[in-house]
C-alpha cells in the first residue's frame, strides 16, 4: 500500500466513526471510564492491594481477600505488641502486610475504598493529589508513613494520580475503621 491509499483509508474512516457515534465526539463519560482503567491499571502495577487488602489463607497461601479489596488493615485483628527490632534499617510487618512497625512506630494500611465514615470517601481528588505530593494525611495533617511509597507516586503525572483517584471512587465501599498509627514506643496514637 501506498502512502496515498493509507491516508484515503484514514480519512474514510472518521466519517464511519462519527455515525456510529451520532456524529457526536466522545462523551465525558467515556473519557471517564478511560481514567478508571487507567486508574485500575495503575493500582495493580503499584501493588496497592499488596498492603491495602487483607489476605485469606487458601491451599496456595495467602492471597486477597475480595471482600476486602483495598479495605485497609482489620479493624478487627488482634495483634500481639510490636516485636523490639535492633537499631539500623528494621522493620516488622504482620502476615498479611497490613500493619508495620519500625523506627517510625506502628502504621496500619489505610482503608483506600470509598467508603465515607471509613475510607476515602471524602477525599476530594484535589487532597489526593496533595498527600501523594506531599506526603501528608489529606495533603496537610500527619505524615504518611513507611512503607507506603508516596515519595515514587509523587513522580506520576497530574493525569496518572486522576486515573487512580477516579478508579479508587469506582469501586465498592468497604466499611473498615483502621487503627490509628501509633508513635515509637505505641503508647498513644498520631493525632
Amino acid at each position: 500500500m501506498n502512502f496515498t491509499r493509507i491516508a484515503f483509508l484514514a480519512l474514510a474512516a472518521i466519517p464511519v466513526t462519527l455515525l456510529v457515534l451520532g456524529g457526536k465526539a466522545p462523551q465525558a463519560e467515556t473519557v471517564k471510564m478511560s481514567a478508571v482503567k487507567r486508574g485500575e491499571y495503575l493500582v495493580h502495577f503499584g501493588g496497592c492491594s499488596d498492603c491495602h487488602t487483607p489476605k485469606r489463607t487458601t491451599p496456595r497461601g495467602p492471597e486477597d481477600d475480595p471482600s476486602r479489596y483495598l479495605g485497609g488493615h482489620p479493624a478487627d485483628a488482634e495483634l500481639p505488641p510490636p516485636p523490639a527490632l535492633p537499631d539500623g534499617p528494621w522493620s516488622a510487618t504482620t502476615a498479611g502486610l497490613t500493619a508495620w512497625s519500625g523506627p517510625w512506630g506502628v502504621s496500619y494500611a489505610s482503608n483506600l475504598t470509598p467508603d465515607t465514615d471509613t475510607g476515602m470517601g471524602i477525599w476530594t481528588e484535589e487532597m489526593f493529589l496533595k498527600a501523594m505530593r506531599t506526603g501528608r494525611h489529606y495533603g496537610l495533617s500527619r505524615d504518611i508513613l513507611p512503607p507506603m511509597p508516596w515519595q515514587s507516586l509523587a513522580k506520576l503525572t497530574d493525569e496518572d494520580l486522576k486515573a487512580i483517584y477516579a478508579y479508587l471512587r469506582s469501586i465498592p465501599p468497604v466499611k473498615n475503621r483502621v487503627p490509628a498509627s501509633l508513635p515509637p514506643g505505641g503508647k498513644t496514637a498520631f493525632e
